[in-house]
């Protein structure tokens, strides 16, 4: 069955969600409660009719709706604030409120196939595949029975994903999106129907004393056959190793001419020593839960893995990355502080200067560069990140093009990063402002209304969200997102924030300017 809404189409027979021609990327249980919702859009569902309908019943805790609630509303574009579709009645419950249409899906015939003969495999018609090998990374499962052990098993899938995406026969979808599977008994198919890709690679990782087990399979995400599979027992000294023997394995399985020189590169180790590595997966994954706290512990790991090893780039731009954190969010008193900005562009450069082919080095330093009002030098170097790995993602070379006045060119590159990071919610944030810079300000609302429905608690987003309402003249909806700003940063003020207004052409910082004034946010 389909059901059609705005410009939506959940099909329940394909288990999709679309928008336009476009495929939304939607987990499977928040799947379950949209269609819920919609199925039952004549009452309101309670909290037990929800329990019931997707969990079976289970003790569910109240975060856990609220994140799947959070995430279903993310998905269909429904700002929390409005709730113009998903509709909280206090006490009771949810009702689907928007206007829904019923229409037969068209049915097609699948043929099953019991042995992996790739000759006599039919692919889904429904799955729209690129024309290079697409594959995805799903986050390799602890089996260490010791939880504080995830980084450790977090940081050989990273890995893996890194060591493909140099390829440039292969299209890797990026981490981020991989690991929304984390934790998840994920049926194959799905993931491939949600992701897009052709292969799935999924594993696990054994940690002992010494010694370390890791298994691999690859999947053919069509027709959910499995191609290879490998299992590699070593010390744990010798755990680079089975990185380079697995990417060897697949790359021979998806990509038929991959030559020399891409081979060699692709082989890159991480540091000698051992230390330096587990310091600095433990610091990334300190950094990725972004309190005030973390950051700190991230940056102490960071610190401690550079002196076991100076040479270690990518601790290097990963520190950096930390001392840019701190300039740019309200944490403390690193907060618009030059010296904060003046380190991370020290350890940026440091970390080129170390390894000039490491991507995430080159983009960090030019990350940096944009807010030291180096325009060229900073799309330069994200240039170059791009040309070492064909498969490198990062959104803010989106926001770099945007402050040199490049706003079209900023939302290619955001439609492209899309295709392999559909679960990056600042890619749409990035959509909405480049829209606002071309005065499409209907446009800039409904991405910045989706970004910020998925990381309500940043700030840059609900400041767009803010003048873009504003240059509607929708002053209500203006306010409030003004409101959300100065709940994040109650010191927020316009001329402190002309810092980060760091555009080539003074008539861009004054045209989003004086949308916040009009939003009403206070001038000093």
């Amino acid at each position: 069955m389909l059901f059609l809404f705005e410009d939506y189409a959940l099909d329940t027979d394909r288990r999709e969600l679309r928008r336009g021609s476009v495929a939304v990327p939607i987990e499977p249980q928040v799947f379950d409660l949209l269609a819920y919702l919609i199925r039952n859009r004549e009452r309101v569902a309670s909290k037990d009719d929800l329990v019931a309908a997707i969990w079976g019943g289970r003790i569910v805790s109240e975060s856990t709706l609220t994140t799947r609630i959070n995430a279903a509303r993310c998905a269909i574009g429904d700002s929390g604030a409005e709730q113009r579709l998903i509709k909280t009645l206090a006490r009771k419950g949810l009702r689907f409120v928007g206007a829904v249409r019923e229409q037969a899906a068209k049915r097609e015939r699948v043929t099953a196939v019991d042995a992996p003969d790739a000759a006599t495999q039919q692919p889904n018609a429904g799955l729209s595949l690129p024309g290079k090998s697409s594959i995805a990374v799903l986050p390799f499962a602890n089996l260490s029975g010791d939880p504080q052990q995830d980084y450790f098993s977090d940081g050989i899938t990273e890995d893996i994903i890194t060591e493909l995406s140099r390829f440039s026969e292969l299209m890797v979808i990026a981490r981020n999106s991989s690991f929304q599977y984390k934790g998840r008994a994920a049926d194959i198919r799905q993931v491939g129907r949600e992701l897009n890709a052709r292969y799935v690679l999924e594993g696990s990782v054994r940690r002992s004393g010494n010694r370390i087990r890791i298994t691999a399979q690859l999947i053919d995400a069509m027709t959910g056959a499995h191609r290879w599979g490998e299992r590699y027992d070593r010390e744990l000294h010798d755990t680079f190793a089975v990185q380079d023997e697995a990417a060897r394995a697949i790359v021979a399985l998806l990509a038929a001419h991959v030559n020399r020189a891409e081979t060699e590169r692709a082989l890159l180790k991480p540091p000698a020593a051992w230390e330096a590595y587990e310091y600095y997966l433990s610091g990334t994954e300190a950094f990725s839960r972004r309190t005030k706290a973390s950051i700190y512990e991230a940056r102490r790991l960071l610190e401690q893995s550079l002196a076991i090893d100076p040479t270690y780039a990518r601790a290097a731009a990963m520190l950096s990355l930390t001392h840019f954190h701190t300039y740019h969010e309200p944490l403390d008193s690193d907060y618009l502080s030059p010296a904060a900005l003046d380190r991370a562009l020290e350890l940026a450069g440091r970390a080129v200067h170390l390894d000039a082919r490491l991507p995430q080095a080159r983009a960090q330093h030019g990350h940096v560069l944009v807010f030291k009002r180096q325009h060229d030098a900073a799309i330069a170097e994200f240039e170059r990140a791009f040309a070492l790995n064909p498969n490198f993602i990062d959104f803010r070379y989106a926001r770099a093009l945007m402050f040199a006045g490049e706003p079209v060119r900023a939302i290619e590159v955001i439609q492209a990063n899309i295709r392999l990071d559909p679960f990056e919610p600042r890619s749409t944030g990035c959509l909405g402002v480049a829209n606002y810079m071309l005065k499409r300000y209907g446009e800039a609302v409904r991405w910045l209304r989706e970004c910020t429905s998925c990381l309500p608690n940043l700030q840059w987003p609900h400041l767009s969200l803010a003048s873009a309402y504003a240059e509607l003249g929708q002053l209500d909806e203006a306010r409030g997102e003004a409101a959300e700003v100065l709940g994040i940063n109650p010191g927020f003020t316009i001329e402190s924030w002309k810092r980060f207004a760091v555009y080539k052409d003074p008539m861009d910082a004054k045209h989003i300017i004086g949308g916040l004034r009009k939003a009403g946010l206070p001038e000093t």
